[in-house]
């Protein structure tokens, strides 16, 4: 048997001792043997800090990104590989795809994001605040990495996804991290790393892997490390209440297996499309990755009238199921990771018993497609009936994690919100209904104990994701039994790993540090107008202040015309008695037309590609026929906008082949009094220099 390595300290090393023989989970033959016995965690811990993490912190968040695009390019060049090793998990076709494809997935959505920050090593967080009356002091937030290394303990259930969808956050962040995957299914994600360290594309020490047990790992951490954790709400609290990482004030980010649930709207018929999505996403849900998914659905609540109808419906779904080796393609459930979790949900399911009866399945047999229901880890989809859920507390509170499910009866939506928060915090809930009003009252009333929430009906049968699928930009995780913490979740997942930090001065000043003009700064006087300025030539703070022009009636009345705009204000002959206005007044959009009027240079052919948009445009003060306006124009931030990756000459559109970038400049309208009628922030798409 292989020996599996441990990426540390720059090289692949095997720890000493046999360790722990890991099992193809459907032939139950012997396959690796995995230990981390002799290794020194604080130097892979200090590895991390004192190379990965420098390295990281240097680049930018669209350098970062690009490094995790190049990496998800990189991978799937691989995918015959990863997915002839998934099935040795005892997962089908399917189960690998959403693990494996569905794990480089996430690297592309979080690359994605770096569009979302700037081309720098930090970023501004939320909005600036002025707090002098002579406007020369502010404060806002910036945004930096943390100093130290991000630890993932994972999950078995997803070898391949549940590593990528952490790393690629906080690498994207500028974190570097140790993965620590379970030790059983761990010989896939060695496999995937193993890829990973090959291309070169990440900074060395920005990834380590641990193959087996982490030791004193945790007692190395400092309190610029993160750890995150997946897995059993026991082991989770364990790992948390580490002195260490209590001593140290450590963030851990937890996302535990919990009790999620799924709702049949009392709305829903059986001769209605919504029938047969719900029984189709139960079946799914209970038998994909053989229900070993902290999302899987638990619970099923259906109206006590349609109890019965459902449960028929549910087990003619089950049977149909062919389980057996994954690599027979008529098969539609694998094994479970091993032996080890099939006796684990054999003694689940028996406490489950003690107020509940099996109405489909079987504890002790499940016939298999060319396969050893012995010697493989073969379970029986098991589906429970429990009459009287609010005394009979079982079904809330022990999870069976395999294809194990309970179908529970309410009465009214009220009740089932109360049912639902009875698994005391979960990841995920379900309802499917037809009826808007039902799926709000669903909505509003039981959020305070789930993470994510998806309304099912036949408008998004098609397109949606299913129940059990958390997505790259939507938070992951949930709160109390489900742990309290947020994968992923778009921006907000990388924040866990960057340190906000209150700064305060002039507004000059803040400028200089963020490289973002703010409002009331010195503006930096330029001789060329700067739409004839390329991309890499413009600083931020150029400023111009533009001619002068009057407002008059006439032009008023030409723009509503022009316009169709002829709202009651923009009209002379209107008694302005018990309005806002004294008399006939501009049109925002008037106002705003005449702005590019004046800051635009339009006479030769420049490096400003085209507009690409408005942001935050305000009218501040009405702006009456004589009225002399003018603009203040800034350059306030510029963003590299990558070249579009054509892989079809016929996909090629005009200007794929020219380098450029965003560049927003703060328009501020002024009047004759210097006071401010409006701002705006506009947005330019500029070349770069050849």
């Amino acid at each position: 048997m292989n020996k599996l390595g441990n990426y540390i300290t720059g090289n692949w090393i095997t720890g000493d001792g046999q360790g722990q023989i890991l099992y193809n989970a459907v032939t139950g033959d012997p396959i690796y043997t995995a230990t981390t016995q002799g290794l020194d965690f604080k130097s892979v811990t200090d590895y991390a800090r004192l190379f990965g993490n420098p390295a990281l912190r240097k680049m930018t968040f669209h350098a970062r990104g690009n490094m995790l695009k190049a990496l998800a390019l990189h991978l799937r060049n691989h995918l015959d590989k990863f997915y002839a090793i998934s099935y040795q998990t005892g997962a089908t076709k399917a189960d690998s795809w959403v693990d494996i494809e569905g794990g480089i997935g996430n690297l592309f959505a979080n690359a994605s994001l770096r569009r979302k920050f700037p081309d720098e090593v930090f970023c501004i967080d939320g909005e600036s605040h002025n707090f002098g009356k002579n406007n020369t002091f502010m404060g806002t937030h910036i945004l930096t990495p943390k100093e130290g290394v991000a630890i993932h303990i994972n999950a078995f259930n997803f070898p391949v996804w549940g590593m990528l969808e952490k790393i690629a956050v906080n690498l994207l962040a500028g974190m570097p991290c140790i993965v620590k995957p379970a030790t059983v299914t761990s010989y896939l994600t060695e496999a995937v790393v193993k890829e990973i360290i090959a291309s070169k594309i990440l900074p060395e020490g920005a990834l380590q892997l641990i193959c087996g047990s982490a030791g004193d790992l945790l007692n190395h951490v400092t309190a610029q490390d993160v750890v995150t954790f997946t897995g059993s709400a026991s082991t989770g609290l364990l790992l948390k209440s580490n002195p260490f990482i209590l001593k140290e004030n450590v963030p851990f980010n937890m996302e535990a297996d919990s009790l999620n649930c799924i709702v049949l709207g009392d709305d829903v018929t059986p001769d209605m499309t919504e029938w047969d999505i719900f029984i189709k996403e139960i079946r799914k849900e209970m038998t994909l990755k053989a229900g070993q998914r902290c999302t899987g659905i638990r619970r099923i609540f259906v109206p006590q009238n349609k109890l019965e109808d459902i449960q028929i419906a549910l087990a003619k779904a089950l049977s149909q199921t062919v389980i057996g080796n994954p690599l027979n393609a008529t098969v539609r459930m694998g094994s479970l990771a091993g032996n080890t979790q099939r006796n684990e949900v054999k003694e689940q399911v028996q406490k489950l018993l003690a107020s509940s009866q099996i109405i489909y399945g079987s504890m002790d047999s499940v016939e298999v497609v060319e396969a050893d229901a012995n010697k493989g880890a073969f379970f029986s989809p098991i589906l429970l009936m429990n009459q009287n859920p609010f005394a009979a507390k079982e079904a809330h509170e022990i999870e069976a994690f395999g294809p194990v499910s309970t179908l529970m009866p309410y009465s009214t939506t009220d009740e089932v919100i109360e049912l639902s928060k009875l698994g005391k915090g979960s990841l995920v809930s379900t309802i499917v209904t037809a009826n808007y009003k039902t799926a709000k009252q669903y909505v509003v009333g039981a959020a305070s104990h789930h993470g994510r929430i998806l309304v099912l009906n036949n408008e998004c049968a098609k397109e949606n994701t299913g129940h059990g699928s958390p997505l790259p930009l939507l938070v992951h995780g949930g709160p109390g039994r489900a742990g309290g913490g947020e994968e992923m979740g778009g921006i907000r997942g990388v924040k866990h790993y960057l340190q906000r930090t209150a700064i305060q001065g002039s507004p000059t000043t803040i400028t200089e540090i963020t490289n973002v003009y703010q409002p009331n700064a010195i503006g930096k006087k330029t001789d060329k107008h700067p739409f004839k300025k390329y991309f890499e030539e413009l600083q931020i703070g150029e400023q111009i202040i533009t001619d002068k022009r009057v407002i008059t009636s006439e032009d008023i009345d030409k723009f509503a015309d022009l316009s169709g705009d002829h709202f009651y204000a923009h009209i002379k002959t209107t008694d302005f008695t018990g309005t806002m206005f004294e008399q006939q007044v501009a049109h925002g959009y008037f106002i705003m037309s005449i702005a590019a009027g004046l800051f635009v240079d339009s006479y030769e052919k420049n490096p400003v590609l085209l507009n690409y948009g408005i942001d935050e445009l305000r009218f501040t003060k009405p702006v009456y026929p004589g009225a002399e306006v003018y603009i203040r124009f800034t350059c306030k931030e510029k963003l590299p906008n990558d070249k579009r990756v054509v892989e079809k000459p016929e996909d090629f559109k005009r200007g794929d082949d020219i380098d450029k970038g965003i560049v927003k400049w703060l328009v501020e309208f002024l009047d004759e009094t210097d006071e401010i009628t409006g701002v705006a922030t506009i947005l330019t798409m500029v070349a770069k220099k050849l």
